[in-house]
């Protein structure tokens, strides 16, 4: 069994609600260990759209990536995500942040892990940061708590907060 990091967040409907949803559904993917606390973060990239609300899942699974990436993307769906662009409104995303200490690019599957954008994302950040803040980014060698402090460092106010 493979132990995932999953970065779950959500800004249409109700989202509380569309990730309870979902961290119930990843019940058949594997064994939820824990799940953060939810926050409330400001939208990226597409600023005209609701703000989100985020959490970080740890799941323990039998799924190879690529495979574990599919189940996703499925029940994304099945949730009622509907593609629009990038960066947009969803009912609900679900992305893989770490798959064990595992370096994975698979330009086939669109399978990136570590996820290349998480050091640079506090709604990731703050939540995994109260599963695991010891845990050690494998590709740059920054514990969590290390990262986030530098974000904030970076960045200066924080803008998540929690629900």
């Amino acid at each position: 069994m493979a132990l995932v990091i999953l970065g779950l967040g959500s800004n249409q409907g109700d989202p509380k609600q569309n990730l309870d949803r979902a961290v119930e559904a990843l019940r058949d993917l594997g064994q939820v260990k824990e799940t953060a606390p939810y926050i409330l973060s400001k939208p990226e990239g597409y600023d005209a759209q609701p703000d989100f609300v985020n959490t970080v899942v740890l799941l323990s699974t039998p799924y190879k990536p690529a495979d574990l990436l599919r189940k996703l993307k499925a029940l994304e769906s099945k949730l009622g995500r509907v593609p629009t662009f990038r960066n947009g409104p969803r009912v609900i995303d679900l992305d893989i942040l770490f798959y064990d200490d595992q370096i994975i690019f698979d330009d086939e599957a669109m399978l990136f892990v570590p996820h290349p954008r998480l050091h640079e994302r506090e709604f990731v950040l703050k939540p995994l940061s109260y599963l695991l803040p010891d845990y050690v980014h494998p590709k740059l060698g920054k514990t969590v708590t290390a990262l986030y402090r530098e974000l904030m460092r970076n960045k200066g106010v924080p803008t998540c907060k929690i629900l």
